[in-house]
């Protein structure tokens, strides 16, 4: 009886001293970056809850007692937050920072939306013990140093902050100089970030993004499988691929300027249709139909799958800097190299199925067959997800009389590119292997 009196005496008192707590489900982290004379200011605020491992002192009504906190949070910084972001000065790695200011702040509290406005809040007086709160409820705001030797460098930063939650967003505003700001968003550590990258830079990072996004996405392989499948020679598929490649360009283009629609049904509309597309040629392909122009209906195919790219690309731009346009044409550039990857490997494999293992023509509807299955199945998935969204026939205005004349002129560019396509690249007559 004693020890359970003891126990539960143990268990009232126990808010009194500490809160322990588990690791966030969903955190985000607020960056504002800025250079300036004889430095880089990094002001960050997170929520107080992704500080683990720290005992909050609570008063006994169970509130932070922020007066005794206050002399652990520059510690706390450190330990969580400054430890695991790196800066680099043209190229090279910077010293640690020096945590300059902690504070708490109350979850109502706006100043994050700018760098002068967060700025300012630091030289406010403290969040003091009787607001009555609770640290679930705070934000963490710290304000670190790196010594840079001038602000017109070319900065970047590596924010390895996924250890603060199992899903960890970090959304960043880098301001070079007065009038200039970059905006950031990404998920866990994405590893070095330039905050101003150069052409280079960007050129380099799209041409390897480009590289990759063909290599991992299943439905461009697919098409462009059903596109080897008869023809098996590096010669008449070069303008099959260069016309894929200039027509996914114009719409990728066209989409990352913003002429794109921006409805909430066209995203699911153009999965649908690359869908579609997939099975549209696995079919051509089990009915024998002439492949002399084939390159004609990749370039069709290609418009849709130019959008389905600029989808994968929304994300992604934001790394560009002030080479938009460099960026998408290093993307292109990086999923031609892709697609040339694959058909060295596709056609010598090809050849040597249809060699030894089976026959040319019983083979293409085999393969066919399997990949318009698969395709069909995407189609009606998509399909599905397509016929949720309701369709609303848009307004009669200014702003629907601007958009069709956006589309109007892209229309032009599309047909002046076909007829250059026809004219440059039409391919000698060549019929498939049998």
């Amino acid at each position: 009886m004693v020890a359970f009196i003891f126990a539960l005496a143990a268990l009232l008192a126990a808010p009194a001293l500490s809160a322990a707590h588990d690791i966030p489900s969903d955190v985000t982290v607020q960056l504002l970056v800025k250079p300036h004379a004889g430095g880089l200011s990094v002001l960050i605020r997170v929520p107080l809850a992704a500080m683990r491992d720290v005992d909050f002192p609570l008063t006994p009504q169970g509130y932070l007692d922020t007066d005794r906190l206050s002399p652990q949070l520059a510690g706390v910084a450190k330990v969580w937050l400054a430890e695991f972001i790196d800066v680099y000065e043209n190229g090279s790695k910077l010293p640690r920072a020096n945590v300059v200011a902690t504070r708490l702040t109350l979850p109502s509290d706006r100043s994050f939306t700018s760098y002068r406005d967060a700025l300012k809040l630091f030289a406010a007086p403290p969040l003091r013990t009787g607001a009555n709160v609770s640290w679930s409820q705070l934000f963490f705001d710290v304000d670190l140093e790196y010594p840079a030797g001038s602000p017109l460098s070319r900065f970047s930063i590596d924010p390895r902050l996924r250890h603060l939650a199992a899903r960890e967003v970090t959304v960043l505003r880098f301001e070079p100089r007065p009038g200039v700001e970059r905006d950031f968003e990404f998920q866990g550590n994405p590893g070095i970030v330039p905050l101003d990258p150069t052409w280079h830079q960007a050129a380099l990072r799209f041409i390897q993004l480009g590289f990759e996004h063909i290599l991992d996405g299943t439905d461009h392989l697919l098409f462009l499988f059903c596109l080897v499948i008869p023809l098996r020679r590096f010669r008449p598929l070069l303008a099959v691929i260069t016309a894929f490649t200039a027509a996914h360009s114009i719409t990728l283009i066209a989409s990352a300027f913003g002429l794109a629609p921006s409805v909430l049904w066209f995203p699911p509309l153009i999965e649908t249709l690359i869908a579609a597309s997939i099975v549209w040629m696995a079919l051509e392909n089990i009915a024998s139909v002439k492949v002399n122009h084939r390159w004609i209906i990749a370039f069709g195919f290609g418009l849709v799958h130019g959008f389905g790219f600029s989808f994968a690309l929304r994300e992604t731009l934001q790394f560009a800097g002030s080479h938009l346009l460099l960026s998408l044409l290093s993307f292109n550039f990086g999923v031609e190299l892709g697609q040339l990857t694959v058909l060295a490997v596709m056609i010598p494999a090809l050849r040597l199925l249809f060699r030894y293992v089976v026959e040319p023509r019983m083979g293409t509807i085999i393969l066919s067959a399997f990949i318009a299955h698969t395709g069909w199945h995407w189609m009606l998935d998509r399909g599905a997800v397509l016929r949720r969204y309701s369709f609303e026939w848009p307004a009669l205005d200014w702003q629907l009389l601007a958009t069709v004349a956006e589309w109007t002129l892209v229309a032009w560019i599309v047909a002046g590119a076909a007829w250059l396509a026809i004219r440059f690249f039409r391919p000698r007559p060549a019929r498939a292997e049998s």
